[in-house]
């Protein structure tokens, strides 16, 4: 893929899913991928909804997916913040939006957690894709703040993902 390529979302998603740095570096630059973005995660908390929707119901599924938007938004406000502001490299020059964007794609393996319904590999299944986002996640996070270290991202991932954890728990609390 060429810079100037312009991917369609299944391109995309399949890209992301990949780990393919080229893809993540696409949407990192294309300021109009932010819609795609969006909806990936709208796609994989339905995906993830849909999987438990026995146990959730149809409520369960609207606020889950609400919860996903607000998390993927606010989770990207900080690893912003901490891999521009705490831990920025030489070359890190990235917004908000770039963040949200990789971030966004990063989940694109979610979308086969709708198979978590499958009695007795489902719940392995759900592991699996969930480790693979992490893996995904990391990609994102080196792409999008311009870091040379995978090392650096991870840790950017692990330090975002403790207040993240705290506002989203919180948030689920007020919730229910």
């Amino acid at each position: 893929m060429n810079s100037q390529t312009k991917h369609s979302l299944i391109e995309r998603m399949t890209g992301a899913a990949r780990l393919d740095v080229h893809t993540f570096e696409e949407v990192e630059a294309d300021t109009t991928a932010t819609t795609q973005a969006f909806i990936v995660v709208v796609l994989v908390a339905l995906a993830t909804g849909i999987a438990y929707l026995g146990i959730i119901g149809v409520g369960g599924l609207i606020s889950g997916v609400l919860t996903a938007i607000i998390g993927w938004a606010i989770w990207a406000g900080i690893i912003y913040l901490i891999g521009t502001k705490l831990l920025p490299s030489p070359e890190t020059h990235a917004d908000w939006g770039q963040v949200a964007r990789t971030m966004g794609f990063a989940q694109s393996p979610g979308v086969l957690k709708v198979l978590g319904f499958i009695p007795v590999i489902g719940g392995l299944i759900f592991i699996a894709v969930s480790l693979w986002q992490i893996v995904a996640m990391v990609i994102a996070v080196r792409q999008a703040l311009d870091y040379t270290s995978t090392w650096r991202a991870v840790g950017v991932v692990l330090l975002g993902f403790i207040p993240y954890a705290i506002f989203m728990y919180t948030f689920v609390v007020l919730l229910g």
